[in-house]
């Protein structure tokens, strides 16, 4: 039970990284096509879907990085609760009929992050540590 509790801030990182990666990739998939043009969006894209974009990709990168993770985490968590109710939730209650399922899973693990914080390897964590160890000096 102990070596879980020790693991636990390494886990948080991973979880944090893996989810903020493929955040990134809805979000590279609208803007530039990267792997491949994301199904079912129009081209050109519209302003509401260029602002999910810009969101998904640098809010992703700075929850990938570990760095301004809880606010970050925040705008994106909103992103997807937004993103559910104005495209899924209309289509159908249920989210694995109305193909909500991952913008539901992404903004809980964003709230979780806003208050758990990003885990031991993020910039935010060596910044406070750098912060902390100059404080002491």
């Amino acid at each position: 039970m102990q070596s879980f509790e020790k693991a636990s801030p390494i886990i948080l990182s991973l979880l944090r990284i893996v989810t903020a990666l493929l955040f990134m990739q809805h979000g590279l998939m609208k803007l530039v096509h990267f792997p491949a043009p994301q199904p079912g969006v129009p081209s050109p894209l519209p302003l509401l879907l260029v602002v999910a974009a810009l969101i998904e990709v640098f809010g992703g990168a700075l929850v990938v990085l570990g760095l301004q993770t809880r606010a970050a985490a925040l705008i994106c968590s909103g992103e997807m609760a937004f993103a559910y109710f104005m495209v899924h939730a209309p289509r159908s209650f249920w989210p694995g009929i109305n193909g909500g399922d991952a913008a539901i899973l992404f903004c809980f693990i964003f709230l979780y992050l806003v208050f758990a914080g990003p885990g031991a390897w993020s910039l935010d964590g060596r910044r406070s540590a750098v912060t902390g160890s100059a404080r002491r000096a």
